[in-house]
């Protein structure tokens, strides 16, 4: 009952690589459990700094139940500046909480778990909204750790896509991405030096950056019945949002912290806007018109987290791949 576990990155790497497909699932089911009013997903808390605008580090509690049964938090720094050091911009830790006693039982390095749930939505998300598994092009803009992720789950999850299309502010970055994709992945991938050229005629376009404010505008950038996910939250202005079909985790979440769906509310005075949610999506309950993009904003939630923690904490006890800490509770009963 007293254990407690420390999973580092690396192993939580390991099993992530071998078991993309199952975290999938372990996502949907994650999706459809908060859906159903099992679980408990309080409002992220900010800790911003005052010299150092750009950063902040992110609270995530939340309770998953259905088959988890399970309580945590996730504590993740974001640090735009560190990319310029080459450095990961996330860092995280992880502590997943027993839901009968409350004693916490692991701490797991966390930037691997939150890159894997948060690239597993959005591929979720692109085949409920696309509505197939196949795709001409998929555009991504932004070319990071989390850009890589999503590709990964895209292949993990047997996509038939013709060619990736990378567009990233530092070209270096878009190379190394391509690159990465048409060697490792096998999928034909070409950077493109606009944005534009990178989303026109794409099925799917993939915003994965780390902008603090919307820079894409106008109406014609995104086309009719073309799928937007929405991961890096603060890209498209107001106008576009207003002007699609709009999908998102949780509302409440999501049109928070001046996310581009925040953003759209505090232009029009409502929520009208908001087509339904993810979770809606994939039980048949939303209809999408097709003269409009789909756009999926996830703002992230904590269960989401939880539930791959979890996953990756079973299978490296399964296969005695955790630290324990023996002594880690001092006192183990009220009376000696």
């Amino acid at each position: 009952m007293f254990t407690f576990d420390v999973v580092s990155g690396t192993v939580a790497r390991s099993v992530i690589s071998e078991s993309r497909h199952d975290i999938f699932q372990v996502v949907k089911e994650a999706y459809l459990t908060h859906d159903s009013g099992q679980s408990v997903n309080p409002n992220s808390y900010f800790l911003r700094f005052p010299e150092k605008p750009s950063a902040r580090i992110i609270a995530l509690p939340a309770y998953l139940g259905g088959d988890q049964d399970v309580a945590g938090i996730k504590w993740i720094a974001s640090y735009p500046d560190n990319v310029a050091r080459n450095i990961p911009r996330a860092s995280a830790v992880l502590l997943l909480n027993d839901y009968a006693t409350g004693y916490p039982v692991a701490c797991l390095e966390a930037s691997q778990i939150s890159a894997a749930r948060t690239a597993a939505s959005c591929v979720l998300g692109a085949a409920t909204l696309h509505g197939t598994t196949r795709a001409s092009r998929i555009a991504v803009v932004g070319a990071g750790v989390i850009a890589r992720n999503i590709l990964e789950f895209f292949a993990a999850e047997q996509w038939q896509i013709g060619e990736f299309t990378v567009h990233d502010r530092v070209s270096g970055y878009a190379d190394a991405l391509a690159s990465y994709s048409h060697e490792t992945l096998g999928i034909p991938t070409t950077r493109m030096d606009s944005l534009e050229s990178a989303v026109r005629g794409a099925d799917l376009v993939v915003l994965a950056t780390t902008a603090a404010a919307p820079y894409i505008t106008g109406n014609d950038v995104f086309s009719a019945g073309q799928t937007v996910l929405n991961i890096s939250l603060r890209d498209i202005a107001p106008e576009i949002i207003l002007a699609s079909h709009n999908v998102v985790d949780d509302i409440d979440h999501c049109l928070t912290a001046q996310t581009s769906p925040h953003l759209a509310e505090q232009a029009c005075g409502h929520r009208d806007f908001i087509t339904g949610t993810l979770a809606q999506a994939m039980l048949g309950k939303l209809q999408f018109a097709p003269d409009k993009p789909r756009i999926f904003s996830p703002f992230g939630l904590g269960i989401l987290d939880l539930a791959v923690g979890s996953f990756v904490y079973r299978r490296a006890v399964e296969s005695g791949h955790t630290t324990p800490i023996g002594d880690f509770f001092a006192e183990t009963e009220r009376w000696q």
